[in-house]
């Protein structure tokens, strides 16, 4: 009897540290909120909708670990972004568009293979207005996230290292294979950074430049096609947390505008980007917060018309915490253009904005539970 309870009693403690060993966590975020947009499309109409990812894109991920001995452990993480407010995926036939590596980990750093973010990805979420407005509602004040702080930039086939903490200080290198028979720097891409995070300081930066994978007269395969570099800091003053970033971002491989008159932004071929704001905890469970973002553009003309232009984007707002999870939020957001088109706020991508230069005001109430 007393070998067979110790036999139990073996297999039971065997089973445990199995399972110690080696997990999976399910995690994920569902974001829905309502919409008011003073200006939308040609005729510059208001519109309410119902929107999925206002502050925080919904997700829903899959992440493990497995302990192989000696400090060394083998992870996987992929991650699906989806809107929920239709039930449809982010990204049509691409299952995990917004994460899908294999890597390893242990006292080197870690190293993750797939399909990822790069490190800029990282001092939008520590130091820019992504991390209190969500990338969605910013991206526009980023030159529409071509400095790949505000989330949604990934890149395929990529290899990124990053190292262990040393007394504060990390490092990240990254690089992307482009594919492309015959040619091995088209469609190249590699990236550098660094971040150094001591108390309430913190302060980092990082680099990133992509090539071209095809033709795109006159820039050929594997000319430059985007160089991208950020620098943030933020200080937490007690309850109050203030960050800035600088971006200057280039597309060398950018074709002259031949149309006269107004351009989208994304048609420049250089443009700084200034991002500055405050997170004040007025208790445990309530935030309010606001941002400036300032994008300075310039463009390469072929006729006449402005060669510079600028948005400016303020974002102010409340979120307050019903408990760790869950929290309702009511965020309003003014984008003003100059001598270029208004990208619009919502996900910066032309769809909802204004017609022309004309400024365009939106104001969201949302629900957002993680688990």
């Amino acid at each position: 009897m007393k070998k067979t309870a110790f036999a139990i009693a073996v297999l039971a403690l065997a089973g445990a540290n199995a399972h110690a060993q080696s997990s999976v966590t399910v995690y994920g975020i569902v974001d829905v909120g309502v919409t008011y947009t003073s200006k939308v499309g040609a005729a510059n109409g208001s519109r309410m909708s119902l929107d999925s990812g206002d502050q925080s894109a919904s997700r829903i991920g899959f992440k493990g670990v497995e302990d192989l001995g000696g400090g060394l452990s083998a992870i996987f993480n992929v991650e699906n972004g989806f809107a929920a407010d239709t039930g449809a995926m982010t990204t049509a036939n691409t299952l995990f568009d917004r994460k899908s590596v294999v890597g390893l980990s242990g006292g080197f750093g870690t190293v993750t293979l797939g399909r990822q973010t790069d490190y800029l990805e990282d001092i939008g979420l520590k130091y820019t207005s992504v991390s209190t407005f969500g990338g969605n509602g910013t991206k526009a004040g980023h030159f529409n996230n071509l400095d790949r702080t505000a989330g949604g930039a990934r890149t395929d086939n990529s290899i990124r290292y990053d190292t262990t903490n040393m007394g504060g200080f990390t490092g990240s290198l990254f690089y992307g294979f482009g594919e492309v028979a015959g040619n091995n720097s088209a469609g190249q891409s590699f990236g550098i950074a660094a971040n150094y995070a001591n108390g309430p300081f913190g302060i980092g930066g990082g680099y990133y430049q992509t090539k071209l994978s095809a033709d795109a007269l006159p820039a050929h395969a594997g000319d430059t096609s985007l160089k991208t570099f950020s620098i943030g800091t933020s200080y937490q003053a007690g309850p109050v947390k203030l960050y800035g970033t600088w971006s200057q971002i280039k597309q060398p491989a950018a074709a002259a505008v031949t149309a006269t008159g107004l351009t989208n932004i994304t048609n420049a071929n250089k443009a700084n980007v200034f991002d500055v704001g405050a997170d004040y905890l007025i208790t445990p469970n309530l935030h309010l917060m606001g941002a400036v973002i300032y994008d300075r553009v310039s463009i390469k003309r072929a006729t006449a018309g402005s060669t510079s232009g600028s948005t400016t984007q303020l974002n102010v707002g409340v979120d307050y915490y019903l408990s760790k999870r869950t929290d309702v939020y009511a965020l309003y957001s003014n984008q003003r253009a100059k001598d270029v088109n208004n990208p619009g706020v919502i996900n910066a991508a032309y769809s909802s904005a204004p017609s022309g230069d004309a400024t365009e005001n939106v104001f969201r109430v949302g629900l957002r539970h993680r688990f």
